[in-house]
């Protein structure tokens, strides 16, 4: 199942009727998305897909649709819906998606759970009725997908409370780049109009190239799925990409939920994160440079901005935490772009600040990974990432260290000394472009190369 490459049609798949009929394009799986949902299959809790707008969401439940129709779940048993497409009427509204659904209960299989996929659901008004109402039916499994964190902050977080489960979709990891990367090769391979054009760099950019070929692609055009659409990846066919992305969060996600009007200084804030990842942020600093350029707002404001940018999925946040683990009375924070394509859009693509573009790629395969992560600091020294994870079975802690290379002895001791001074026995690594000094020192410090790190 690698490919898909028309609409799923009835022919093809019988037990699909036509409220339920997938338009299914060109994919290709993500088997971890895919085993945290069938994990948690057929459980009360609604199960929450979350993430920023076109990183695959619609993708995985489509995906897991499909594979649902493997287990045989009955024709009349699967309702999907996804509410941003092209095919849904512009005055759809949470009345008709309610006699939607009672018309295909009417006619589900009761000997089988009822499984209900919304897909953008906060593009209803009224969503939550419907969900509530879902949730206190009987042998019914609800997925629902949004692109904004409002979606569990909103009413249906205060009635479902411990009563959802919030699985976190996230553009694509190396690994999976990795794997798309093959997959479209053995397209392109195959495809007669591939041979034509096989000699035209920008056009088989990632065509038959070495891993580093492929991360260096990948550090600089990030992970969207959606650049694998695109007939030839350079500057100029991904800048447009990601900017038709960025234009739709900033809009629908940012301005439009929370009632943001300038959105010259919104853009001009959510810039200055993206190309500034990676630095300590001051409010204070933000809105004097603002002021200096003719914008007006107040710290409140740039707050609240900043704040709509992270419900948005746009950005994330790693706060200073100490390394001793003394109380900080005033934490400062980082912020890194959801992918370093945003980034490196922000900066038209410059090959400068290697370093800070792999620490963008590093925290955010941290959060893939399900770890929090924070920065450490204590006095005048700072660890790039603490990275935590607690769950049931076992607590994990990792101080980690990126660097573009660690072959110049003052950079060398620069990202030694930190973790050197550290006196607990949690794994201490550096991630390093640099695959000449991998290995383990004598102090019991590892380390890596940042690609073979993220093949793991």
């Amino acid at each position: 199942m690698l490919f898909i490459n028309n609409t799923v049609k009835q022919a093809e798949h019988p037990e699909v009727d036509d409220m339920t009929v997938l338009k299914v394009q060109n994919y290709i799986p993500r088997p971890d998305l895919l085993k945290r949902l069938e994990m948690f299959r057929n459980t009360p809790d609604i199960k929450v897909l979350i993430g920023v707008r076109r990183c695959g969401k619609s993708t995985v439940l489509q995906m897991f649709a499909d594979f649902l129709r493997t287990e045989n779940v009955p024709k009349a048993n699967l309702f999907y819906r996804r509410f941003d497409s092209f095919d849904t009427p512009i005055d759809y509204d949470v009345i008709t998606l309610y006699n939607e659904l009672q018309t295909a209960m009417d006619k589900a299989d009761n000997n089988y759970p009822m499984t209900v996929m919304l897909d953008e659901i906060q593009d209803i008004d009224g969503w939550e009725k419907i969900v509530r109402r879902l949730h206190t039916r009987e042998n019914t499994d609800v997925y629902i997908t949004g692109s904004n964190a409002n979606l569990l902050s909103s009413d249906l977080a205060t009635y479902l409370t411990g009563r959802y489960v919030e699985i976190p979709v996230y553009p694509l990891s190396f690994k999976e780049y990795c794997v798309f990367s093959k997959a479209e090769n053995k397209h392109h391979t195959s495809s007669k109009t591939a041979k034509k054009t096989a000699t035209d760099p920008e056009t088989a950019l990632s065509r038959n190239v070495s891993t580093d070929q492929q991360f260096n692609e990948f550090l600089r055009f990030g992970g969207m799925p959606g650049l694998f659409a695109l007939r030839a990846r350079n500057t100029t066919t991904v800048g447009t990409e990601l900017q038709s992305i960025y234009d739709s969060i900033v809009f629908k996600d940012v301005a439009q939920h929370n009632n943001i009007r300038n959105l010259g200084v919104l853009e001009k804030v959510s810039r200055f994160l993206f190309a500034t990842s990676g630095s300590l942020f001051s409010t204070r600093k933000v809105v004097n440079t603002l002021k200096s350029a003719g914008e007006s707002i107040s710290t409140t404001s740039l707050n609240s901005y900043v704040d709509g940018l992270e419900k948005a999925f746009l950005v994330y946040r790693a706060e200073q935490t100490n390394i001793q683990g003394k109380s900080m009375l005033r934490p400062m924070s980082k912020f890194y772009p959801v992918d370093v394509g945003f980034r490196n859009l922000a900066t038209d693509f410059s090959q400068r600040d290697l370093g800070a573009r792999l620490e963008c790629v590093v925290y955010m395969e941290l959060r893939r990974r399900g770890y929090n992560v924070a920065i450490g600091t204590d006095d005048d020294t700072e660890i790039d990432f603490i990275a935590t994870k607690n769950d049931l079975v076992k607590s994990e802690k990792l101080y980690i260290q990126v660097t573009a290379s660690m072959l110049e002895e003052t950079t060398s001791q620069r990202e030694l000394a930190p973790l050197l001074n550290l006196t607990d026995a949690f794994p201490r690594i550096v991630i390093t472009l640099d695959s000449y000094s991998s290995g383990m020192t004598p102090e019991g410090i590892n380390i890596v190369n940042a690609v073979d790190w993220l093949l793991q």
